[in-house]
């Protein structure tokens, strides 16, 4: 019996030891801002004309449509936006028109991402109204 009690204590050992020796290659590893370097920055500006809206992005980030969904590259990649809370639409181009919006109050929430969808944390919110 004590022969069992000391095997099953080496081989708990040899399992905690392996476990900690994973391969750094097949572990997710997410970066912080800061890893990243800079933020970048960000000016959402929204011009109502009837029921359509045109929301004009500035930015330094380089929006970079060739490598939308692809590893990250510092210093680019694409818009997030979400009108009215609703789902999130991806922009590709420092312009996106909205249209067919209904009368009243708006919220939209504009924020910048990496090209594989990782957040640069940069996110502004802007109220406008269709009369």
């Amino acid at each position: 019996m004590v022969t069992l009690k000391r095997w099953i204590a080496l081989w708990t050992l040899v399992c905690c030891i392996l476990a900690g020796c994973g391969n750094r290659d097949m572990m997710e590893i997410k970066e912080s801002p800061s890893d990243q370097g800079k933020k970048p920055t960000l000016a959402v500006d929204v011009q109502v004309h009837g029921t359509t809206a045109t929301v004009i992005t500035n930015t330094d980030l380089h929006i970079s449509k060739e490598h939308y969904g692809q590893e990250r590259k510092a210093g680019e990649g694409h818009i997030h936006m979400y009108l009215d809370g609703g789902e999130k639409v991806a922009v590709k181009e420092t312009k996106m028109v909205f249209t067919s919006l209904s009368a009243g109050k708006h919220t939209l929430r504009v924020s910048l991402h990496n090209n594989d969808h990782t957040p640069y944390d940069v996110t502004q919110t802007v109220e406008f109204e269709v009369r």
